[in-house]
């Protein structure tokens, strides 16, 4: 098993002979947005049996970004999106993309994997405001490892029994701006999410990549630090799990089930 971090929430899952690409985002600026570190992902990183889509937020359901795919790729979303966001149903007929629609607790084999949607705690809206509402999704990806791709969530009760035992955890640690609301993890309730799912190995992602442009010297701190913070934290309230701290386009292979 093997885990590729790319920037933001976009994420390589190989395992059992299948490789799956989490929340694609391929581009050097989008909207209000920037790439601060990293370079845009190479070619290879758009190939995937299957692509996770967690919620319909710009920054996670890019459509320029899932263009890239090859023609008859698999995408997994949260159910309403296609009637959400129309350009899915463009790329449907366009490039082939095929679309499953699915929602907490549903599951869909991929190969040598099984994924299944888990509930998270985010607004999953298309637009700040609006009036498709579509819940935003983790994912649990049980092949020879079960891995649980978090999406943007924020830590809810009956978390751990949603999500179910697992032996990777990725986890949002941080943002784009100065502030994460509830709906979000930084890097102190990401590590308190370890303490209540208590995989063996844990990868956090979702910082340290976008920033607005024009906020270079708008609290920084919110940039560059939330990975080491995470580390920091979790060794204090669950130091029984490894923390991968990779940078851009690096990869691990983490400890196997238990």
């Amino acid at each position: 098993m093997e885990v590729t971090w790319w920037g933001h929430a976009t994420c390589t899952i190989e395992d059992s002979g299948t490789r799956l690409l989490t929340d694609p985002l391929f581009v050097r600026r989008f909207a209000h947005l920037r790439r601060r570190r990293g370079d845009v992902p190479p070619p290879e990183a758009a190939v995937a049996d299957a692509v996770l889509i967690s919620h319909l937020h710009s920054d996670h359901l890019h459509l320029p970004s899932l263009a890239r795919l090859a023609p008859g790729s698999l995408l997994i979303v949260p159910r309403g999106a296609p009637g959400a966001v129309p350009g899915l149903r463009v790329l449907r007929r366009v490039r082939g993309l095929r679309i499953a629609e699915v929602g907490p607790g549903d599951e869909v084999r991929v190969g040598g994997v099984l994924v299944r949607a888990v509930t998270a705690l985010h607004d999953g809206r298309r637009l700040p405001v609006g009036p498709h509402r579509v819940p935003a999704l983790g994912y649990v990806v049980e092949g020879g490892t079960r891995t649980y791709f978090a999406g943007d969530t924020g830590l809810f009760d009956g978390m751990a029994e949603a999500v179910g035992p697992v032996d990777v955890a990725l986890l949002p640690v941080g943002g784009w701006g100065p502030y994460l609301g509830h709906h979000h993890l930084d890097a102190a309730r990401a590590a308190r999410v370890l303490a209540l799912l208590a995989p063996r190995s844990a990868v956090p992602v979702h910082y340290g990549t976008y920033w607005p442009i024009g906020m270079d010297a708008v609290r920084p701190h919110e940039f560059h630090a939330p990975g080491d913070e995470f580390v920091r934290h979790a060794a204090r309230v669950a130091p029984e799990v490894a923390v991968h701290l990779l940078g851009h386009g690096e990869q691990v292979r983490p400890e196997a089930r238990r």
